[in-house]
């Protein structure tokens, strides 16, 4: 089982949950988040973890192509 499996087997269930007690995806995608930025933050400088982020939310686009993906 990989990394990737294992957080979408609990991401999934996180959902699962939000659902059955009336919340929205939203919130439960924001708490992840959070979460995920706290752990982070753990172990990396705050300049890291924004770098990481701005390269998710710069390359999210699923109809765009990677920059360094090359043809």
């Amino acid at each position: 089982m990989s990394a990737s499996d294992i957080a979408r087997t609990h991401f999934s269930a996180a959902l699962r949950d939000a659902e059955a007690v009336g919340l929205g995806s939203e919130s439960v995608c924001r708490s992840l988040l959070g979460l995920v930025v706290s752990k982070y933050l753990e172990s990396r400088t705050v300049a890291d973890v924004q770098s990481e982020l701005r390269f998710v939310a710069e390359n999210c686009d699923p109809e765009t192509d990677f920059v360094f993906i090359r043809p």
